[in-house]
């Protein structure tokens, strides 16, 4: 059994430097427009520089592209928006050289006033709500947000679910699983989704099977996961991409180490015979590994010629090579 795998240990900080053709201010922006809907933590955000915060035109592209109500339409949670800007509004005062001549954007202070007076929930209480995560991908390096392919999610940014899953949330390996899809190098190695029908084994929110249908040109997707409360959110997060319309991604439940002769699967694949299988960070747990492989030896009887690429984040080197092992054997 053959199966090829992606190794990543943490994911790489991003430049702040702009690629040659895109001036400072606009790279950094984008940046911070794209880390901004995907949530990440305030440590985490790459702020522009000051010499470009305390510009006007850089403030008002802020206002107009990131905090105006309603730019988009799924934002971040309200309390996530107070304390991002209220940290951008200090960053701004702090740049200010020259209070005759810099200023601070009337429309981001009147946005944080309305965030400030309406009554946000308090951490305890946001940190068990569902939020909208969008998550960007470019094809090359400038970021330009009109060239950008998104996915937005509902997920819960705690770890586990009410039932203790961990597939309410989108995990580093996904993300990169997504970005090595985008890439050509895909195609030169026999994985790109364009024109294939897709299996994702262990889908969580769904992002690489939605990345799959919406924007990577796959004929069907089926997404599946072992827990039923996140095979409906799956449904969910179809809907929130429009991909109901189109019936191109279908969410499916799937237990590994169930025998798949005669299941459903058996069914689906003959309506969609997959061509490509792919798991993002389905190899944490070492109990888990005998039913994974178990369930990769059916697909592969059912589907001899189907390739099946695993994306990992090594938290456990022992763990990954249990999962090597077991493919060899």
């Amino acid at each position: 059994m053959t199966v090829s795998s992606l190794l990543f240990v943490e994911d790489a900080t991003p430049s702040c430097e702009p690629p040659n053709a895109l001036p400072g201010s606009e790279y950094q922006r984008n940046l911070f427009h794209r880390q901004y809907f995907q949530l990440l933590d305030l440590d985490s955000l790459t702020w522009p520089e000051a010499k470009f915060l305390r510009d006007p035109t850089v403030q008002a592209w802020l206002y107009e592209c990131v905090f105006k109500p309603d730019v988009v339409d799924f934002p971040p949670p309200e309390r996530y928006q107070m304390r991002v800007l209220k940290a951008l509004v200090a960053r701004i005062e702090d740049a200010i050289v020259d209070p005759e001549e810099d200023g601070l954007s009337d429309d981001l202070m009147s946005c944080l006033s309305l965030l400030l007076a309406s009554g946000v929930p308090p951490e305890s209480t946001a940190a068990q709500q569902r939020s909208y995560v969008t998550y960007s991908h470019t094809l090359d390096e400038d970021m330009q947000v009109e060239r950008t392919k998104q996915v937005t999610l509902l997920e819960w940014r705690s770890v586990l679910g009410s039932s203790g899953t961990t597939g309410l949330r989108t995990w580093e390996a996904a993300l990169h699983l997504g970005s090595y899809l985008l890439s050509s190098h895909a195609g030169h190695n026999g994985f790109a989704a364009t024109g294939k029908n897709v299996v994702e084994l262990g889908a969580g929110t769904g992002y690489v099977s939605v990345l799959c249908a919406k924007h990577l040109g796959a004929r069907h997707v089926t997404a599946t996961d072992g827990a039923d409360e996140v095979v409906e959110a799956l449904a969910s997060n179809a809907f929130i991409n429009k991909l109901d319309e189109r019936n191109v991604l279908e969410p499916k439940v799937l237990r590994w180490g169930s025998s798949l002769v005669g299941s459903w699967v058996e069914e689906n694949i003959a309506d969609h015979p997959y061509d490509l299988a792919l798991g993002a960070d389905v190899t944490y747990d070492e109990a888990a590994i005998p039913s994974l492989v178990s369930t990769l030896r059916d697909l592969f009887e059912l589907r001899p010629a189907l390739c099946v690429l695993i994306s990992a984040t090594i938290r456990n080197e022992k763990t990954f090579r249990v999962f090597e092992y077991a493919c060899r054997t």
